[in-house]
């Protein structure tokens, strides 16, 4: 596991309590200390990596999206041999995926791209994770997906009779999505989503907050409980899920959201889903009007946008931006 950080590290402690061994490496020496600390086997460069793993080596890359992957993927292709698998689980653009993967394969190294959702609480709940590659090099993986993973949990079974032969893999929380950059796309639309979703919770608790405006005439305002609200509507209301839970949370430490600006970050995929979306000219009204509330909240913050912030945090620890 390269790169042990708020993803990485807790993916390599949920697969060596799984059974699985880790050779853990890290620019953070302190890191590597804690990660070996629990378990894993320290390494102090990619050239150390190589020499641990040994054949067949499985290189699982957990980085920021960008230069620093690109680098470092190239500095493993400088390494690794033929038959070695390369897993880049961070949030890469999936045409990236599609040149390293023509790369890699020219020296007999898979590539394989790990959408990966959990965020900081995947080491207890498993992560859910879409995932591009050759059918062949998935079957070798499936005992590290298959730890990483929910598994079947308590969720109630889709009313579905699958055929004999058909992948087993979506009910235990992860799918192979197709070829390289398949899984990353999935994962790329799947956070263009997720904007979509926080967007309209965020408005729709503005909208609750706003209500107690002098703006508005005095019998019609309404100093509303926002923190209840969050609460009832995480128990039996349609609209009912993780992200409200996670609002829940953070309304009920505090309710006028004090720690955060509202100064909104993004990731890259929202930008990328749209793109996606123009190339294939398909309408995404939500989606990019979700989008650019992000880049609106940079210069006027709303409760809304405060919110937004609240519930990154609350499932990835993102920061945000800097005022």
């Amino acid at each position: 596991m390269i790169g042990l950080g708020r993803m990485g590290g807790n993916m390599a402690r949920r697969l060596m309590t799984g059974g699985h061994e880790i050779v853990a490496y890290d620019r953070d020496e302190e890191a590597v200390r804690k990660l070996a600390d629990d378990g894993a086997i320290a390494a102090t460069s990619l050239d150390d990596v190589r020499e641990k793993l040994g054949e067949g080596a499985i290189w699982w890359i957990m980085l920021p999206a960008g230069a620093i992957t690109e680098q470092t993927i190239e500095a493993i292709a400088a390494k690794a041999a033929k038959g070695d698998v390369v897993i880049d689980g961070g949030n890469s653009f999936y045409k990236d995926d599609i040149r390293r993967a023509k790369a890699l394969a020219e020296q007999g190294i898979d590539y394989v791209d790990v959408g990966t959702s959990g965020g900081v609480w995947g080491r207890e709940r498993g992560y859910c994770m879409m995932i591009g590659g050759r059918e062949e090099v998935l079957t070798r993986l499936d005992p590290i997906f298959e730890t990483l993973a929910p598994g079947m949990g308590d969720i109630t079974r889709t009313p579905y009779d699958r055929p004999d032969g058909e992948d087993w893999r979506a009910e235990k929380g992860f799918i192979h999505a197709g070829p390289p950059g398949a899984g990353h796309f999935v994962k790329m639309v799947h956070n263009g989503i997720e904007y979509g979703l926080m967007q309209a919770y965020a408005e729709g608790f503005d909208i609750l907050k706003s209500k107690a405006s002098d703006k508005l005439p005095e019998d019609e305002r309404f100093d509303l409980n926002l923190t209840d609200i969050a609460e009832v509507w995480r128990r039996g209301s349609v609209i009912s899920s993780w992200l409200l839970d996670l609002s829940a949370i953070a309304l009920a430490k505090d309710e006028m959201l004090v720690q955060f600006s509202g100064s909104v970050a993004d990731s890259g995929e929202g930008q990328w889903t749209i793109d996606a979306a123009m190339e294939e000219k398909v309408p995404a009204n939500v989606l990019t009007a979700a989008l650019f509330a992000r880049y609106r909240s940079r210069i006027e913050h709303t409760f809304g946008d405060k919110l937004l912030s609240a519930m990154r945090y609350g499932f990835g620890g993102h920061v945000e931006m800097p005022q």
